[in-house]
């Protein structure tokens, strides 16, 4: 449990609950929802106890606000690449393979402290934080809060899915020109927009298309399931490609590579795009190479 901030409520102040009177004295809680859940949580106390909603706040009262995760992240020493950062956030390149945060040592959270600027803003988190998650096996944009305002702020706008996001895939197989899937996944509907960017011919797969998706619902796997459903899996994917297909060592061709938000404190638009990885062309390239020789009979 970490102290934020605290606040000494000043003698002749009016009678009031402290679910009325927390309302604005911590930039941190930028609702009076987020101070009521803060209450409930034990987040917010009064003179070091916990509190009701109803408590009629007194002169001289001692209100503090802690944050309730209970260890700061361990330092993983790893170097990222930030494509962006200021007092309320940060967009990191993730690489594949490592997991966006959990129980592990190896997680993305555990190297964000060391790779970016704490904040000066009153309402600063102890330590910047994940604001999404990208599987493991996905590499690209992370969009990080470091401070409590922007966590909730940008936490509302994945809520009310007003975040565009765009990945870039290698799938196996001549996919359409573009197309809309509309595939329900566990049963809640999911919705994936793809639009083909180019194909190179494979001795191995006949057809391989490297296309932009762009999820508009943010079911677990969606665009993995999608495509594959579709019958064009992404090419490395051990989960849900097709056996015997399979680039094994290469890892999982997906990737984020937009993201458009608004800037929680300014509000202004924010778009950041990326290029897809250099592997992705250079595998396209070399099967496209492989297919010619073949082709022309320079392989047996």
């Amino acid at each position: 449990m970490h102290l934020l901030a605290t606040h000494i409520v000043e003698s002749g102040s009016s009678p009031s609950r402290l679910s009325d009177y927390a309302c604005g004295i911590f930039p941190q809680l930028v609702s009076r929802k987020s101070v009521k859940k803060a209450i409930k949580s034990g987040a917010i106390r009064v003179n070091e106890l916990v509190s009701t909603t109803a408590y009629w706040v007194q002169a001289n009262d001692e209100i503090q606000l802690f944050d309730l995760e209970q260890q700061a992240p361990k330092n993983y020493d790893l170097a990222l690449e930030v494509v962006y950062e200021d007092e309320d956030l940060a967009v990191v390149n993730k690489p594949a393979g490592i997991v966006v945060s959990g129980n592990q040592f190896r997680t993305i959270t555990n190297t964000l402290a060391s790779n970016l600027t704490p904040s000066s803003l009153p309402d600063a988190l102890p330590w910047p934080k994940p604001t999404h998650r990208l599987d493991q096996a996905t590499s690209g944009l992370l969009l990080i809060a470091k401070t409590a305002s922007a966590r909730v702020h940008l936490g509302r706008q994945f809520e009310d899915k007003s975040i565009r996001k765009k990945y870039r895939a290698i799938c196996i197989g001549q996919v359409p020109e573009s197309g809309r899937i509309t595939e329900s996944i566990g049963d809640k509907s999911a919705f994936t927009r793809y639009e083909l960017v180019s194909k190179s011919l494979s001795i191995k797969n006949k057809t391989l298309s490297l296309v932009s998706l762009y999820p508009e619902t943010g079911r677990t796997h969606q665009l993995r399931i999608h495509l594959s459903n579709l019958g064009y899996p992404i090419l490395g994917d051990s989960l849900y490609g097709s056996e015997g297909l399979i680039l094994k060592r290469k890892g999982l061709f997906l990737a984020a590579v937009a993201l458009q938000f608004q800037h929680p404190r300014t509000e202004q638009p924010m778009a950041i795009e990326i290029p897809h990885p250099s592997k992705f062309d250079k595998l396209l390239e070399r099967e496209q190479a492989m297919w010619e020789k073949w082709q022309s009979g320079q392989l047996d």
